[in-house]
């Protein structure tokens, strides 16, 4: 087994060869504003993701549904009729799915009459937090039940098990690109501004802190 040891030690020298290049420690207003513009971004990309996919669903209930009465082929009037239920589950969670960013900005703009760039810095991390929870697995439950009974439907329902899978694996995959669209604005500006503390005896340093990974390297950005 190959030793780890100039690995280690190659990550090492890069860490305190880029905590080194220490920048001048950004400002309250620098701060301030980073998590404003972090905020209207995403509350733009929700609302674009929210209505963008809001007429991908209106569309295809629209299609379904004609298709479930209009079709020449049994089979495809039901797959439709199933769709059809697919996309007004989906059209209408999309449309009632509220991004955190919106209610987020009005908070950050009470807080930011208090001054309290903690509580600020608090606020972001909720939103960020949101953020993954939003890609996390369990949002992927509501989608993973429908489709599975939309496809046991086609599948076990119709006796047509190649295409009940296939319609499972069509709406999952839709469903992980809605999911994978959602902006993530501030989970990326947060970890521009972590405060901490360096203690030695008597002397305090404030500072802030960055990590910085890129496929040739790891390493922290510190201001002070």
């Amino acid at each position: 087994m190959p030793s780890l040891r100039p690995l280690l030690a190659v990550v090492t020298l890069t860490l305190f060869a880029t905590a080194a290049q220490g920048q001048p420690r950004a400002t309250p207003q620098e701060e301030w504003q980073a998590y404003s513009e972090a905020l209207n971004r995403g509350a733009t990309q929700g609302e674009i993701w929210r209505y963008g996919w809001s007429s991908v669903y209106a569309v295809s209930l629209g299609l379904n549904a004609y298709q479930a009465s209009e079709a020449d082929d049994s089979d495809e009037r039901f797959d439709a009729r199933v769709g059809t239920v697919k996309s007004a589950l989906a059209l209408g969670g999309t449309l009632f799915d509220v991004q955190p960013h919106v209610p987020a900005q009005r908070e950050l703009a009470d807080l930011r009459r208090t001054d309290d760039t903690n509580e600020a810095r608090e606020l972001m991390q909720r939103v960020a937090a949101e953020e993954r929870e939003r890609r996390a697995w369990r949002a992927r439950l509501d989608s993973l039940i429908v489709n599975t009974l939309g496809g046991l439907a086609i599948g076990l329902g119709d006796d047509r098990p190649g295409d009940g899978a296939l319609s499972f694996a069509t709406g999952m995959l839709v469903s992980e690109l809605q999911i994978r669209t959602q902006p993530t604005q501030a989970g990326s500006v947060i970890n521009r501004f972590q405060p901490a503390r360096l203690t030695l005896g008597d002397v305090n340093l404030d500072y802030q802190y960055a990590w910085i990974m890129t496929p040739s390297q790891v390493g922290i950005d510190i201001r002070y």
